[in-house]
Protein backbone atom coordinates (compact mmCIF):
# COMPACT_ATOMS: atom_id res chain seq x y z
CA UNK A 1 0.00 0.00 0.00
CA UNK A 2 1.28 3.66 -1.05
CA UNK A 3 2.40 5.61 1.96
CA UNK A 4 0.28 8.43 2.96
CA UNK A 5 1.61 11.48 3.46
CA UNK A 6 0.06 13.99 6.48
CA UNK A 7 2.22 17.24 5.42
CA UNK A 8 -0.47 19.43 2.75
CA UNK A 9 2.27 21.24 1.86
CA UNK A 10 3.71 18.02 0.37
CA UNK A 11 3.12 17.51 -3.26
CA UNK A 12 0.19 14.78 -4.23
CA UNK A 13 0.62 11.76 -6.20
CA UNK A 14 -2.07 12.33 -9.23
CA UNK A 15 -3.31 10.64 -12.50
CA UNK A 16 -2.11 12.36 -15.79
CA UNK A 17 -5.15 10.13 -17.79
CA UNK A 18 -4.23 10.87 -21.53
CA UNK A 19 -1.22 8.92 -21.01
CA UNK A 20 -2.16 6.96 -17.74
CA UNK A 21 1.01 8.55 -16.12
CA UNK A 22 1.32 9.20 -12.07
CA UNK A 23 2.65 12.36 -12.29
CA UNK A 24 3.51 14.84 -9.10
CA UNK A 25 4.24 18.76 -9.67
CA UNK A 26 7.58 19.53 -7.57
CA UNK A 27 7.64 23.75 -7.52
CA UNK A 28 5.79 23.65 -11.09
CA UNK A 29 7.65 21.25 -12.97
CA UNK A 30 5.75 18.01 -13.45
CA UNK A 31 7.44 14.83 -12.75
CA UNK A 32 6.28 11.62 -14.76
CA UNK A 33 6.69 8.00 -12.33
CA UNK A 34 5.44 5.62 -14.85
CA UNK A 35 2.18 3.49 -15.52
CA UNK A 36 -0.18 4.87 -12.89
CA UNK A 37 -0.88 3.19 -9.29
CA UNK A 38 2.23 1.06 -10.22
CA UNK A 39 4.54 -0.14 -7.63
CA UNK A 40 7.37 1.17 -9.53
CA UNK A 41 5.49 4.72 -9.83
CA UNK A 42 4.96 4.99 -6.15
CA UNK A 43 8.26 3.64 -5.43
CA UNK A 44 9.11 6.85 -7.65
CA UNK A 45 6.77 9.22 -6.29
CA UNK A 46 8.57 8.53 -2.44
CA UNK A 47 12.04 8.67 -3.73
CA UNK A 48 11.31 12.11 -5.54
CA UNK A 49 9.31 13.72 -1.84
CA UNK A 50 12.13 12.70 -0.07
CA UNK A 51 14.90 14.82 -2.20
CA UNK A 52 12.95 17.46 -2.03
CA UNK A 53 12.63 17.26 1.11
CA UNK A 54 16.43 16.84 1.95
CA UNK A 55 16.94 19.62 -0.70
CA UNK A 56 15.02 22.12 1.37
CA UNK A 57 11.85 22.20 -0.34
CA UNK A 58 13.45 23.56 -3.13
CA UNK A 59 13.56 22.29 -6.98
CA UNK A 60 15.01 18.92 -8.06
CA UNK A 61 18.36 19.43 -10.39
CA UNK A 62 16.63 19.18 -14.14
CA UNK A 63 13.43 19.06 -13.71
CA UNK A 64 10.61 18.20 -16.39
CA UNK A 65 9.83 20.67 -18.35
CA UNK A 66 7.57 19.09 -21.20
CA UNK A 67 4.06 17.53 -19.95
CA UNK A 68 4.17 15.35 -22.79
CA UNK A 69 8.03 14.10 -22.67
CA UNK A 70 8.02 10.35 -21.83
CA UNK A 71 9.41 8.46 -18.59
CA UNK A 72 12.90 7.55 -18.32
CA UNK A 73 14.23 4.19 -19.71
CA UNK A 74 14.69 2.59 -16.55
CA UNK A 75 16.62 -0.21 -16.02
CA UNK A 76 14.56 -3.19 -16.61
CA UNK A 77 14.01 -1.08 -20.04
CA UNK A 78 17.84 -1.32 -20.89
CA UNK A 79 17.96 -4.93 -19.83
CA UNK A 80 15.11 -6.00 -22.14
CA UNK A 81 16.47 -4.17 -24.70
CA UNK A 82 20.25 -5.87 -24.50
CA UNK A 83 17.89 -9.12 -24.07
CA UNK A 84 16.85 -9.07 -27.42
CA UNK A 85 19.73 -7.89 -28.87
CA UNK A 86 21.83 -10.99 -27.93
CA UNK A 87 19.04 -13.26 -28.49
CA UNK A 88 19.72 -12.32 -32.71
CA UNK A 89 23.34 -11.68 -31.93
CA UNK A 90 24.69 -14.49 -29.81
CA UNK A 91 24.10 -17.25 -32.17
CA UNK A 92 26.03 -19.98 -34.66
CA UNK A 93 25.07 -21.95 -36.85
CA UNK A 94 21.32 -20.28 -36.01
CA UNK A 95 21.55 -21.86 -32.23
CA UNK A 96 21.84 -20.07 -29.29
CA UNK A 97 25.40 -19.87 -27.72
CA UNK A 98 26.31 -20.61 -24.20
CA UNK A 99 27.19 -16.81 -24.11
CA UNK A 100 23.54 -15.98 -24.54
CA UNK A 101 22.91 -17.79 -20.75
CA UNK A 102 25.52 -16.47 -19.38
CA UNK A 103 24.18 -12.75 -19.76
CA UNK A 104 20.86 -14.07 -18.31
CA UNK A 105 22.36 -15.23 -15.55
CA UNK A 106 24.63 -12.04 -14.78
CA UNK A 107 21.52 -9.36 -15.67
CA UNK A 108 19.20 -11.01 -13.21
CA UNK A 109 20.52 -9.56 -9.92
CA UNK A 110 20.97 -6.78 -11.83
CA UNK A 111 16.85 -6.59 -12.72
CA UNK A 112 16.57 -7.77 -8.49
CA UNK A 113 18.22 -4.84 -7.02
CA UNK A 114 17.75 -2.25 -9.45
CA UNK A 115 15.22 -2.92 -12.32
CA UNK A 116 12.55 0.18 -11.61
CA UNK A 117 15.63 2.41 -11.08
CA UNK A 118 16.41 5.09 -13.57
CA UNK A 119 19.33 4.15 -15.92
CA UNK A 120 20.58 7.35 -16.25
CA UNK A 121 21.20 6.92 -12.04
CA UNK A 122 22.78 3.79 -12.19
CA UNK A 123 26.43 4.65 -10.96
CA UNK A 124 29.81 2.97 -9.96
CA UNK A 125 27.85 2.86 -6.66
CA UNK A 126 24.77 0.82 -7.88
CA UNK A 127 27.36 -1.87 -9.53
CA UNK A 128 29.35 -1.99 -6.22
CA UNK A 129 26.28 -3.31 -4.32
CA UNK A 130 25.39 -5.68 -7.05
CA UNK A 131 28.86 -7.33 -7.37
CA UNK A 132 28.43 -7.11 -2.70
CA UNK A 133 25.03 -8.97 -3.30
CA UNK A 134 27.47 -11.49 -5.48
CA UNK A 135 29.45 -12.15 -2.92
CA UNK A 136 26.85 -12.87 -0.49
CA UNK A 137 25.33 -15.77 -2.45
CA UNK A 138 29.09 -17.61 -2.43
CA UNK A 139 30.15 -17.21 -5.89
CA UNK A 140 33.97 -17.13 -6.74
CA UNK A 141 35.78 -14.27 -7.54
CA UNK A 142 37.08 -15.31 -11.16
CA UNK A 143 32.85 -15.59 -11.63
CA UNK A 144 31.99 -12.62 -9.44
CA UNK A 145 34.04 -10.40 -11.91
CA UNK A 146 32.96 -12.22 -15.24
CA UNK A 147 29.33 -11.00 -14.64
CA UNK A 148 30.51 -7.64 -13.67
CA UNK A 149 32.18 -7.76 -16.62
CA UNK A 150 28.60 -8.31 -18.25
CA UNK A 151 26.87 -5.97 -16.93
CA UNK A 152 29.50 -3.43 -17.98
CA UNK A 153 29.43 -4.31 -21.56
CA UNK A 154 25.66 -4.38 -21.56
CA UNK A 155 25.56 -0.80 -20.80
CA UNK A 156 28.42 -0.32 -23.33
CA UNK A 157 26.09 -1.19 -25.60
CA UNK A 158 23.14 0.72 -24.28
CA UNK A 159 25.35 3.63 -25.01
CA UNK A 160 26.07 2.71 -28.32
CA UNK A 161 22.19 2.47 -29.07
CA UNK A 162 22.13 5.86 -27.34
CA UNK A 163 19.50 4.34 -24.34
CA UNK A 164 21.93 5.90 -21.74
CA UNK A 165 24.25 9.07 -21.82
CA UNK A 166 27.96 7.76 -22.63
CA UNK A 167 28.91 9.45 -18.95
CA UNK A 168 27.02 6.32 -17.39
CA UNK A 169 29.24 3.80 -19.01
CA UNK A 170 32.39 5.54 -18.07
CA UNK A 171 31.47 5.95 -14.87
CA UNK A 172 30.72 1.92 -14.50
CA UNK A 173 34.62 1.48 -15.54
CA UNK A 174 36.07 3.08 -12.95
CA UNK A 175 34.60 0.02 -11.04
CA UNK A 176 38.13 -2.29 -10.78
CA UNK A 177 37.73 -5.84 -11.09
CA UNK A 178 37.95 -7.83 -7.40
CA UNK A 179 41.95 -8.81 -6.63
CA UNK A 180 43.31 -11.87 -5.18
CA UNK A 181 43.12 -11.59 -1.35
CA UNK A 182 41.56 -8.15 -1.40
CA UNK A 183 38.07 -8.89 -0.88
CA UNK A 184 35.78 -11.55 0.88
CA UNK A 185 34.75 -13.52 -2.29
CA UNK A 186 35.54 -17.07 -2.97
CA UNK A 187 38.51 -18.17 -3.98
CA UNK A 188 38.77 -21.88 -6.61
CA UNK A 189 42.20 -23.53 -6.74
CA UNK A 190 43.71 -23.32 -9.96
CA UNK A 191 43.09 -25.79 -12.80
CA UNK A 192 46.07 -28.35 -12.48
CA UNK A 193 47.31 -31.27 -15.33
CA UNK A 194 45.75 -34.19 -14.36
CA UNK A 195 48.48 -36.93 -13.50
CA UNK A 196 49.15 -39.77 -16.89
CA UNK A 197 48.59 -42.37 -13.65
CA UNK A 198 45.13 -41.34 -12.84
CA UNK A 199 43.92 -41.60 -16.70
CA UNK A 200 45.74 -45.04 -17.77
CA UNK A 201 43.68 -46.23 -14.42
CA UNK A 202 40.20 -44.72 -15.89
CA UNK A 203 40.86 -46.03 -19.62
CA UNK A 204 39.73 -50.16 -18.67
CA UNK A 205 36.22 -49.00 -17.13
CA UNK A 206 35.40 -46.57 -20.50
CA UNK A 207 34.33 -48.14 -24.27
CA UNK A 208 36.83 -47.78 -26.45
CA UNK A 209 35.15 -45.14 -28.27
CA UNK A 210 35.80 -43.06 -25.02
CA UNK A 211 38.84 -44.55 -24.22
CA UNK A 212 40.14 -43.33 -27.86
CA UNK A 213 38.62 -40.28 -27.41
CA UNK A 214 40.53 -39.55 -23.80
CA UNK A 215 43.66 -41.33 -24.89
CA UNK A 216 43.67 -38.84 -28.62
CA UNK A 217 43.01 -35.75 -26.21
CA UNK A 218 45.78 -36.56 -24.13
CA UNK A 219 48.52 -36.36 -27.14
CA UNK A 220 46.90 -33.44 -29.09
CA UNK A 221 45.87 -31.48 -26.91
CA UNK A 222 42.77 -30.38 -28.19
CA UNK A 223 39.81 -29.20 -26.25
CA UNK A 224 36.47 -31.25 -25.50
CA UNK A 225 34.22 -29.69 -28.40
CA UNK A 226 36.91 -30.18 -30.47
CA UNK A 227 37.07 -34.06 -29.52
CA UNK A 228 33.48 -34.78 -30.19
CA UNK A 229 33.08 -33.02 -33.50
CA UNK A 230 35.54 -34.93 -35.46
CA UNK A 231 34.84 -36.70 -38.88
CA UNK A 232 37.41 -38.25 -41.85
CA UNK A 233 36.42 -34.90 -44.00
CA UNK A 234 38.01 -32.84 -41.50
CA UNK A 235 41.18 -34.78 -41.56
CA UNK A 236 43.89 -34.20 -44.40
CA UNK A 237 45.74 -37.63 -43.73
CA UNK A 238 48.07 -36.98 -47.24
CA UNK A 239 50.95 -35.89 -45.50
CA UNK A 240 53.17 -37.53 -42.54
CA UNK A 241 51.29 -35.23 -39.92
CA UNK A 242 48.13 -35.25 -40.12
CA UNK A 243 46.58 -31.92 -40.70
CA UNK A 244 42.94 -31.72 -38.64
CA UNK A 245 40.84 -29.00 -39.24
CA UNK A 246 37.54 -28.35 -36.89
CA UNK A 247 34.49 -27.01 -38.19
CA UNK A 248 33.85 -25.18 -35.43
CA UNK A 249 35.87 -23.92 -32.61
CA UNK A 250 36.76 -21.34 -29.89
CA UNK A 251 37.95 -18.32 -32.60
CA UNK A 252 35.75 -19.30 -35.61
CA UNK A 253 33.74 -16.18 -34.63
CA UNK A 254 37.02 -14.22 -35.05
CA UNK A 255 37.33 -15.44 -38.85
CA UNK A 256 40.33 -17.51 -37.43
CA UNK A 257 41.34 -21.06 -38.59
CA UNK A 258 42.05 -23.97 -36.64
CA UNK A 259 44.61 -26.59 -37.56
CA UNK A 260 45.97 -29.42 -35.35
CA UNK A 261 48.67 -31.53 -36.31
CA UNK A 262 48.00 -35.19 -35.15
CA UNK A 263 51.15 -37.26 -34.89
CA UNK A 264 51.88 -41.23 -35.16
CA UNK A 265 50.68 -42.38 -32.04
CA UNK A 266 47.25 -39.96 -32.56
CA UNK A 267 47.38 -41.50 -35.98
CA UNK A 268 46.89 -44.96 -34.60
CA UNK A 269 44.42 -43.92 -32.19
CA UNK A 270 42.38 -42.74 -35.06
CA UNK A 271 42.92 -45.66 -37.87
CA UNK A 272 39.71 -47.81 -36.76
CA UNK A 273 37.55 -44.78 -37.17
CA UNK A 274 38.34 -43.89 -40.43
CA UNK A 275 36.49 -46.42 -42.33
CA UNK A 276 33.14 -44.58 -42.14
CA UNK A 277 31.21 -42.37 -43.86
CA UNK A 278 33.91 -39.36 -44.17
CA UNK A 279 30.33 -36.72 -42.73
CA UNK A 280 29.95 -39.11 -40.10
CA UNK A 281 31.01 -38.75 -36.39
CA UNK A 282 34.15 -40.49 -35.28
CA UNK A 283 33.40 -40.83 -31.64
CA UNK A 284 29.78 -42.18 -31.48
CA UNK A 285 27.56 -42.84 -28.51
CA UNK A 286 25.47 -45.63 -30.20
CA UNK A 287 28.57 -47.39 -30.71
CA UNK A 288 29.65 -47.29 -27.05
CA UNK A 289 26.12 -48.38 -25.91
CA UNK A 290 25.93 -51.05 -28.08
CA UNK A 291 30.03 -52.33 -26.57
CA UNK A 292 28.07 -51.72 -23.52
CA UNK A 293 25.15 -54.33 -23.99
CA UNK A 294 27.79 -56.38 -25.79
CA UNK A 295 30.04 -56.62 -22.49
CA UNK A 296 27.51 -56.56 -19.80
CA UNK A 297 28.35 -59.08 -17.57
CA UNK A 298 25.09 -62.23 -16.99
CA UNK A 299 23.41 -61.74 -14.11
CA UNK A 300 24.01 -64.46 -11.18
CA UNK A 301 20.87 -64.25 -9.01
CA UNK A 302 20.15 -67.05 -6.58
CA UNK A 303 18.31 -69.74 -7.66
CA UNK A 304 15.00 -70.24 -5.96
CA UNK A 305 14.00 -73.45 -3.87
CA UNK A 306 10.97 -72.73 -2.83
CA UNK A 307 7.65 -72.86 -5.43
CA UNK A 308 6.65 -70.14 -7.39
CA UNK A 309 2.91 -70.42 -7.49
CA UNK A 310 0.14 -69.39 -9.71
CA UNK A 311 -0.58 -66.44 -7.84
CA UNK A 312 2.90 -65.13 -7.41
CA UNK A 313 3.27 -65.59 -11.13
CA UNK A 314 -0.22 -63.52 -11.86
CA UNK A 315 1.06 -60.77 -9.92
CA UNK A 316 4.42 -60.35 -11.54
CA UNK A 317 2.80 -60.22 -14.86
CA UNK A 318 0.51 -57.35 -13.57
CA UNK A 319 3.37 -55.67 -12.20
CA UNK A 320 5.17 -56.27 -15.75
CA UNK A 321 2.64 -54.49 -17.62
CA UNK A 322 2.28 -51.42 -14.88
CA UNK A 323 5.45 -50.87 -14.99
CA UNK A 324 5.96 -50.91 -19.15
CA UNK A 325 2.42 -49.37 -19.20
CA UNK A 326 4.04 -46.26 -17.46
CA UNK A 327 7.65 -46.29 -18.44
CA UNK A 328 8.73 -43.01 -20.11
CA UNK A 329 10.21 -43.71 -23.63
CA UNK A 330 14.58 -43.48 -23.67
CA UNK A 331 15.86 -41.00 -25.31
CA UNK A 332 18.06 -42.60 -27.85
CA UNK A 333 21.90 -41.99 -28.54
CA UNK A 334 22.88 -39.51 -30.21
CA UNK A 335 24.92 -39.73 -33.07
CA UNK A 336 27.80 -37.80 -31.00
CA UNK A 337 28.94 -37.22 -27.85
CA UNK A 338 28.38 -33.37 -26.46
CA UNK A 339 30.96 -31.79 -23.88
CA UNK A 340 28.71 -32.82 -21.06
CA UNK A 341 27.93 -36.41 -22.35
CA UNK A 342 32.06 -37.01 -22.65
CA UNK A 343 32.62 -35.40 -19.77
CA UNK A 344 29.89 -37.84 -17.66
CA UNK A 345 31.41 -40.29 -19.44
CA UNK A 346 34.52 -40.28 -17.99
CA UNK A 347 33.52 -40.02 -14.69
CA UNK A 348 31.18 -42.96 -15.06
CA UNK A 349 34.56 -44.68 -15.48
CA UNK A 350 36.17 -43.24 -12.48
CA UNK A 351 32.87 -44.19 -10.26
CA UNK A 352 33.67 -47.84 -11.93
CA UNK A 353 36.92 -47.81 -11.21
CA UNK A 354 36.40 -46.33 -7.34
CA UNK A 355 34.09 -49.45 -6.56
CA UNK A 356 37.01 -51.57 -7.09
CA UNK A 357 39.52 -49.95 -4.94
CA UNK A 358 41.13 -47.47 -7.28
CA UNK A 359 41.10 -44.07 -5.70
CA UNK A 360 40.95 -41.74 -8.24
CA UNK A 361 41.06 -37.67 -7.55
CA UNK A 362 38.20 -36.41 -10.08
CA UNK A 363 39.23 -34.55 -12.92
CA UNK A 364 37.71 -32.99 -15.85
CA UNK A 365 38.51 -33.75 -19.38
CA UNK A 366 39.86 -29.98 -19.81
CA UNK A 367 42.71 -30.84 -17.32
CA UNK A 368 44.30 -33.40 -20.44
CA UNK A 369 44.83 -30.19 -22.11
CA UNK A 370 46.63 -28.50 -19.07
CA UNK A 371 48.94 -31.99 -19.48
CA UNK A 372 49.57 -31.27 -22.53
CA UNK A 373 50.65 -27.94 -22.25
CA UNK A 374 52.53 -28.85 -19.31
CA UNK A 375 54.86 -31.60 -21.38
CA UNK A 376 55.17 -29.63 -24.48
CA UNK A 377 56.35 -26.63 -22.46
CA UNK A 378 58.77 -28.83 -20.05
CA UNK A 379 60.36 -29.98 -23.26
CA UNK A 380 59.89 -27.54 -26.47
CA UNK A 381 59.49 -23.91 -24.61
CA UNK A 382 56.69 -21.70 -23.97
CA UNK A 383 56.44 -21.22 -27.79
CA UNK A 384 56.14 -24.32 -28.92
CA UNK A 385 53.47 -25.06 -25.78
CA UNK A 386 51.75 -21.70 -27.57
CA UNK A 387 51.60 -23.08 -31.34
CA UNK A 388 50.25 -27.33 -29.60
CA UNK A 389 47.18 -25.34 -27.70
CA UNK A 390 46.97 -23.43 -30.55
CA UNK A 391 46.53 -19.77 -28.37
CA UNK A 392 46.82 -16.40 -30.31
CA UNK A 393 49.35 -15.38 -27.53
CA UNK A 394 51.85 -16.85 -25.10
CA UNK A 395 49.77 -15.00 -21.92
CA UNK A 396 46.97 -17.01 -22.41
CA UNK A 397 49.51 -20.27 -22.87
CA UNK A 398 51.14 -19.59 -19.03
CA UNK A 399 47.64 -20.25 -17.96
CA UNK A 400 47.28 -23.73 -19.53
CA UNK A 401 50.86 -24.87 -18.86
CA UNK A 402 52.50 -25.07 -15.51
CA UNK A 403 55.95 -23.82 -15.47
CA UNK A 404 59.03 -25.92 -15.08
CA UNK A 405 60.32 -26.02 -11.06
CA UNK A 406 63.03 -28.42 -12.53
CA UNK A 407 65.25 -25.71 -13.95
CA UNK A 408 64.87 -23.35 -10.82
CA UNK A 409 65.23 -26.24 -8.78
CA UNK A 410 68.71 -27.18 -10.94
CA UNK A 411 69.39 -23.10 -10.19
CA UNK A 412 68.85 -22.97 -5.92
CA UNK A 413 71.22 -26.72 -6.28
CA UNK A 414 74.07 -24.93 -7.84
CA UNK A 415 74.03 -21.40 -6.49
CA UNK A 416 71.77 -20.65 -3.56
Amino acid sequence: MPVSVSNPRTPKYRHYKPKNLGVVRINGHDEYLGRYNSPESWEQYHRLIAEWLANGRQSLPQPTDKADEAPPLSINDVVLAHWQFAKSHYLKDGKPTVTLESIRVALRPLRQLYGSTPAAKFGPKSLKAVRQHLIGTGLSRGVINKRIGQIKRAFKWAVAEELVPPSLYHGLQAVAGLTFGRSKARETEPVRPVPDLHVAVVLPFVSPVVAAMILLQRLSGMRAGEIVILRPRDIDTSGDIWIYEPSDHKGRWRGHRKQIPLGPEAQKILQPFLARDPQAFLFSPQEAEAWRLEHRPPYHGRQRKTKVYACELKRRQKLKETRRKNRKPKRPKRERYSTDSYRRAIEYGMKKATKVGFVIPHFHPHQMRHSRGTEVRRRYGLEAAQAALGHSKADVTQIYAERDMEKARQVAREMG
